[in-house]
């Protein structure tokens, strides 16, 4: 007899995200807070229930970063052919904080004075009938200086660039007016 650990992996990513989703709200101040439902293969839910019982967050942190011009950074991740936010997955024992500062410097060769969470997205991961969430934290920060190289070390990231005007091919593009619209 096979017997399915989905639901159990489920309850445990559930009962890790919130210990996340407390602790992001706790340590900043409100952010613009969000919700997304994906629903995916059984074989991508226990790949992202896993990451979220790590972490408790599904794909790891991302930044906003905002120049006093008011254009705004993106880099081109070459696997789902958008313009994304600098991002990605934790370290083994990183903050979500130190892992968005170590992959912008990867993805766009810059650091960033970090000014506090700009948005808190919570994603439900969903597969027949399991389904959990994590946390996406995705901070602020201003541009400590304005020349951009791409060192990322996965090869997901061709270009980085400045953009007054998100372009129609950015990953959540809403989420991002919405929050622009919000905060300035």
């Amino acid at each position: 007899m096979v017997i399915n650990d989905l639901w159990y992996l489920a309850e445990r990513a559930t009962t890790c995200a919130e210990s996340a989703y407390h602790t992001l709200k706790a340590t900043y101040e409100p952010p613009l807070e969000l919700s997304h439902r994906k629903h995916v293969s059984r074989r991508r839910f226990r790949t992202l229930a896993r990451r979220i019982t790590e972490t408790g967050a599904p794909y790891g942190s991302q930044t906003i970063v905002y120049r006093t011009t008011g254009e705004m950074l993106l880099v081109r991740h070459d696997a789902v052919e958008l313009w994304v936010l600098p991002g990605g997955e934790l370290d083994p024992n990183e903050t979500f904080v130190d892992a968005a500062k170590r992959e912008l410097k990867e993805e766009a060769g810059i650091e960033g004075t970090y000014d506090g969470l700009a948005m808190l997205t919570r994603i439900e991961v969903v597969h027949e009938q399991y389904s959990t969430w994590g946390v996406l934290p995705i901070f602020l920060a201003t541009a400590q200086s304005n020349s951009l190289s791409v060192t990322d070390p996965d090869e997901e990231i061709s270009e980085a660039r400045w953009f007054a005007t998100l372009p129609d091919d950015t990953r959540d593009r809403a989420d991002l007016l919405r929050w622009r619209a919000h905060a300035l």
